[in-house]
Parts: C-alpha cells; sequence; structure tokens
C-alpha cells in the first residue's frame, strides 16, 4: 500500500470516527432532553375532554417538578410542586408501566368530596369552567365512587387528580392518590393533533389544535 493510500485510508477512518462521535452526542443530548426537560406524549382516552382529545400530541415539561435521579426516588433541583388545576402525567399506580394524564383538584392537607357528580374542595362547591358531564345518571355510592365520592383528607406528599371528562375519567376516586415522586411533569402545549380514525393522511390533521397552550 503506498504512503497516498495510506493517508486516505486514515482520513477516511477518521471521517467516520467524527460521524459516529456526532451522531452519539447527538443520541446523548436528545436522552437527556427526554429524560430531563421535555417528553412528548400521545392522548390515548377521552378522560381529559374537552381539553385535551384523544389523537392530541403533547409536549411535557419535566423539570420544573424537580429532575429525579436515575434509579431512586429522589428529586433535585425542584422548581416548585404541583398546583391545584394543573393538568399532569405521572406513573399509574396501579400498573406502573403506564403513565396517565389528569388534572389536579386536591394538594395535601385539602379536604375533597364529590356529591351527586359536583366536585366540593375543602367544604365548598369548586365549579370548574373545563369540567364536563356526559352522562346524566346518577350512580349510587354502594355501586362505585364515580358521584359520590369521600370526604377524604389528601394526606401529606400526595395529589388527588381526577379527568376533566368527569363521568368517563379513572382517576383517584377509583384508585386513590398520586404520590409526588411519581409526577413525570407539567402538560405544556400541544405539539400536533390527528383525529384518531386519520392518523396517516393528512385530512384528519387538526390544524386548529396544533400550538395550543394546554391550560
Amino acid at each position: 500500500m503506498s504512503k497516498k493510500q495510506k493517508k486516505e485510508e486514515i482520513k477516511q477512518k477518521s471521517a467516520l470516527r467524527e460521524y459516529v462521535e456526532a451522531i452519539l452526542i447527538a443520541l446523548l443530548i436528545a436522552l437527556f432532553i427526554r429524560e430531563y426537560v421535555v417528553q412528548a406524549f400521545k392522548i390515548p382516552t377521552g378522560s381529559m375532554e374537552d381539553t385535551l382529545l384523544v389523537g392530541d400530541r403533547i409536549l411535557v415539561n419535566k423539570f420544573i417538578y424537580g429532575v429525579k435521579v436515575p434509579f431512586s426516588d429522589l428529586k433535585v433541583f425542584t422548581y416548585r410542586k404541583p398546583k391545584r388545576d394543573e393538568i399532569i402525567v405521572f406513573i399509574y399506580p396501579k400498573d406502573r408501566t403506564k403513565d396517565f394524564i389528569k388534572r389536579v383538584v386536591g394538594i395535601g392537607g385539602d379536604k375533597v368530596e364529590v356529591k351527586k357528580k359536583m366536585l366540593y374542595l375543602n367544604g365548598r362547591l369548586k365549579k370548574d369552567p373545563w369540567e364536563v358531564h356526559k352522562e346524566k345518571s346518577i350512580i349510587p355510592p354502594n355501586l362505585q365512587p364515580r358521584d359520590y365520592f369521600g370526604p377524604i383528607l389528601v394526606p401529606k406528599g400526595k395529589l388527588f387528580v381526577m379527568g376533566d371528562n368527569r363521568d368517563r375519567s379513572l382517576d383517584s376516586r377509583f384508585w386513590g392518590f398520586v404520590d409526588l415522586k411519581d409526577v413525570k411533569g407539567k402538560a405544556l402545549i400541544i405539539y400536533f393533533s390527528t383525529e384518531p380514525y386519520w392518523e396517516t393522511h393528512f385530512l384528519g390533521v387538526r390544524w386548529e389544535r396544533i400550538g395550543k397552550i394546554i391550560r
């Protein structure tokens, strides 16, 4: 092999190494952002209608409630804790392989009660502009806790969450509280949205929802 060929081979190997290094660095940055800064989620059910629809893709702010130390329950750099009325993504307590999204209605120390579908917080009726009821029937408390629940005191370090679609939401009324350490982040914005049955067709894109701030 001539000197010229050797130089060319070294040059090619160097270029390949730089290319691989650039890809690895980009992947590490992407993983870091996904793990600690912002993450994308897709809305799979109608429990948050009409605020969030099936087919909405959202971005979640993951650092606002603190950065979770890998392989532990410890959170550091906590800016603040979740507040009432904020929409959060969290680990589902009954199946920790799943993520749920709901609205915080009660924080530690709050008394939560549901009577005839209506939410009472600390003894007062809390009628929220985003809550919807799509069923007229009232289910007796001896059958299930959807329409009658509590009163119950939210423990310190826990959250009581509910879906905006109050009649069709599997939430804290059924499975209990959310631990603060299991909160992944705050819902931020809808970055894309499609009709459930038109995901591969541009006609199904809900353009009016793209860029909508989640409140």
